[in-house]
């Protein structure tokens, strides 16, 4: 009787399952995140910079830590500034608290890291909403996509906001499969703090919400959990999520009311404070021609503060000789006011442009935006390593041509995988096609294209590449068992 009292009251031993647990997890998916950490790692010692806009991030991180939320002028001024939303600016400024100021190389640790995190939840992810029979096989193909692709870990090791919008669009999407499958707090609130941080690091991460958010409602109405929610526990959660999604917003627009008397929730379209002159002859006239990153990093970036060189400017950029002579004078004077673009040259730009447009409204509105578009999707992306910026000319550069090429190739892999995994309807397939057809149309209105601007869309690449490539393996499996079992029974 003492020992079946014992053996009733003392409780099984956990250590073994934990234990195969581990192993399992280890075996499953520890090869896949190793490889992308030793990839991520060996990226970060060959391409770790600070420059450009982590310097602008770290100004307003440095500031928060002093209680305001500033830029700082050449003489030393600190002025109140909205030209990015705060999230990685907080983010900085936590880090630059735990491990020093102007310490760059920890964030970017914690960023692959979160990163790597997040190839997992797209891998889960997959697994949850891939077709019947592909979910084992699907979350493998996925993690090892989404680990080894060299275009997202490349900017992982660089002090910006994309890897971390990218882990937080991969909370995203888990976050939504979960609450879909069983509703719960836990899952919903995982998916508000995701879809809010994503719209707090750059204004175009509310397209996640956009996107999302109706899917999860819908899922959670229709989906298995259902028969175990009530109504009322359904519209208590959104509320309280939508409540608390808005509620940086809120105070984000309140101070930029009470600093500057406007209102501006997110962040200005052309991140210029009040009172800066966003220079929109220059932005028209850029548009009337732009159509490549070369001509974004060789030209559009230079402008104000730096030179225009005419001879930098494509063919297209004029429609006729006189056109040329016009352009070439206003860039001399431009070049002479030192750097200056005075409101009276902006003017010049802005007639330039309506000239153009007049001429090719079709240029205009239709055919450069949709050249745009194709650049930032199927350029191969090596912007962000030590290649010139003129990789086709071969002559020039052999073997960075070549390598430009393999890499416009994986893209397209990525992008041709992807296609089939549309084409297999896994759950939640409309939503994730929302968002990447959302960002793009959104692409169309830019003035000079960069292939990040669309880095954001390759967690839904991901997925669907992942759900892709698999079954095609299944197919390929499937007959090549069927071309044995035939010569057999020949």
């Amino acid at each position: 009787m003492e020992a079946a009292r014992q053996s009733q009251s003392s409780p099984p031993d956990a250590t073994p399952s934990i234990r195969e647990g581990l192993w399992k997890f280890a075996c499953s998916w520890g090869p896949a995140l190793l490889a992308g950490l030793a990839f991520r790692l060996w990226i970060l010692k060959k391409l770790f910079l600070v420059t450009g806009d982590s310097l602008i991030y770290g100004e307003l991180a440095k500031s928060l830590l002093h209680g305001h939320y500033s830029r700082m002028l050449v003489e030393g001024t600190a002025v109140p500034s909205m030209i990015r939303l705060p999230g990685y600016p907080f983010y900085l400024a936590v880090c630059f608290r735990l491990f020093g100021i102007d310490n760059y190389f920890a964030p970017v640790l914690i960023q692959i890291a979160l990163e790597l995190l997040g190839c997992f939840l797209l891998a889960d992810f997959a697994a949850r909403v891939a077709p019947s029979g592909l979910a084992a096989g699907t979350r493998r193909t996925t993690l090892w996509l989404a680990a080894l692709c060299p275009f997202t870990a490349s900017f992982s090791v660089g002090p910006l906001a994309e890897p971390l919008t990218l882990f937080s669009l991969a909370l995203v999407m888990w976050a939504m499969a979960r609450f879909t499958d069983e509703p719960r707090w836990s899952s919903a609130l995982w998916f508000t703090f995701a879809i809010t941080y994503a719209a707090l690091l750059r204004p175009d991460g509310a397209l996640a919400a956009v996107a999302f958010a109706p899917a999860l409602l819908a899922g959670a109405w229709r989906g298995r959990g259902t028969a175990r929610m009530q109504v009322a526990r359904l519209m208590r959660i959104a509320t309280v999520c939508a409540l608390l999604a808005l509620a940086p917003f809120v105070a984000w627009t309140w101070r930029n009311w009470s600093v500057f008397h406007v209102f501006q929730p997110l962040a200005p379209r052309f991140a210029n404070d009040p009172g800066e002159d966003p220079n929109m002859g220059w932005e028209h006239w850029v548009k009337t021609w732009c159509l490549d990153w070369s001509s974004t990093y060789d030209v559009y970036w230079n402008v104000p503060d730096d030179s225009l060189d005419v001879s930098k400017l494509p063919s297209r950029a004029f429609d006729s000789p006189a056109q040329f002579t016009e352009t070439a004078q206003l860039a001399a004077e431009y070049n002479s006011h030192n750097y200056e673009l005075t409101p009276a040259i902006d003017a010049r730009f802005e007639h330039l442009a309506q000239q153009r447009i007049s001429t090719n409204p079709l240029r205009y509105y239709v055919w450069l935006p949709l050249g745009r578009l194709a650049d930032m999707w199927l350029r191969p992306r090596v912007e962000n390593l030590n290649i010139d910026r003129d990789w086709w000319v071969y002559a020039h550069h052999r073997a960075e041509t070549r390598f430009s090429i393999f890499y416009a190739g994986l893209n397209l892999f990525y992008l041709v995988l992807a296609g089939v995994g549309i084409l297999l309807r896994p759950r939640f397939w409309k939503s994730l096609l929302a968002y990447m057809l959302l960002r793009s149309a959104l692409l169309l209105t830019v003035e000079a294209p960069e292939t990040r601007y669309t880095i954001e869309c390759f967690p839904m690449l991901f997925v669907f590449a992942g759900i892709g490539f698999y079954w095609v393996i299944v197919r390929v499996c499937l007959s090549v068992l069927k071309v044995k079992a035939s010569d057999g029974n020949g």
